[in-house]
């Protein structure tokens, strides 16, 4: 049966990345515009494009984007976003999902990518996960957005979690940031990404439904003796039993406890 549905995967995909390509070729002069503008009001005015991108990029691929707000996030205040980090498509999904002005920390290696590394570049925080002097200074860039007054996104893990647990080990960085600056964690859950694309390879694209839940904040100053570790188990915690109180489809049937 496999053989039979693979062509047809196969082209769907070569659709939706071929479409993609397309639509940065037609936005990129309107995102150039951003560029004189500067890195402040000229990437917020450049995430505004990508949602719009990124919707239409989601409909004409069949993906329907839904949000459950188990807590409505307050769009006058200032998070630190994290989300559990599945596929490749984890990208469309934040964008999407994160209304506030926001900059996410993203991979280093994108950069390469020609046409998207030259944006990637204006209005993402870099970070080589590898390399601890680039960590360090990932996150002094990280406290300067903040400084600034915007938002700012983090996949805690570092990288796609490739096993069949509800979330990997997951990185001090965005915890640390939230002891200092006092700025509330804001979780939300990629609950499909890993059913529309596999982390494996790039043609496992597959239209359907996209869910992202936020869940209620964590604020710092609810839990005043808790370091940065502490805070990190918390949210932890709270994430991995959502993911089980929504199955989420990657997590085996072994982290369920028995009724």
């Amino acid at each position: 049966m496999k053989y039979l549905v693979f062509p047809f995967r196969l082209l769907y995909c070569l659709y939706a990345y071929a479409l993609f390509i397309v639509m940065i070729l037609i936005f990129f002069p309107c995102v150039l515009i951003c560029f004189p503008l500067g890195r402040i009001r000229g990437g917020n005015i450049m995430y505004d494009l990508f949602r719009f991108f990124g919707g239409g990029w989601f409909k004409l691929i069949g993906i329907q984007q839904s949000y459950i707000y188990e807590s409505e996030p307050d769009p006058d205040q200032q998070y630190i976003f994290i989300a559990n980090h599945i596929a490749y498509v984890d990208a469309v999904i934040t964008i999407l999902s994160v209304k506030h002005h926001f900059r996410p920390i993203g991979k280093a290696e994108l950069l390469k990518i020609p046409i998207f590394g030259f944006i990637y570049k204006f209005c993402v925080v870099t970070v080589d996960r590898s390399n601890a002097d680039d960590r360090a200074r990932s996150l002094d860039d990280l406290r300067k957005v903040l400084a600034k007054g915007i938002s700012i996104m983090v996949f805690p893990e570092g990288t796609f979690n490739m096993a069949d647990a509800p979330l990997k080990e997951m990185y001090d960085g965005a915890f640390k940031l939230a002891v200092e600056t006092g700025k509330p964690l804001q979780p939300i859950l990629y609950l499909d990404a890993f059913d529309r694309m596999h982390y494996r390879h790039f043609f496992t694209l597959i239209p359907g439904r996209s869910r992202s839940v936020y869940l209620d904040p964590i604020d710092p100053a609810q839990y005043p003796d808790a370091d940065h570790k502490a805070l990190k188990k918390i949210a932890e915690l709270k994430m991995t039993e959502k993911l089980l109180e929504y199955k989420a489809s990657w997590i085996h049937q072994k982290y369920y406890q028995p009724s």
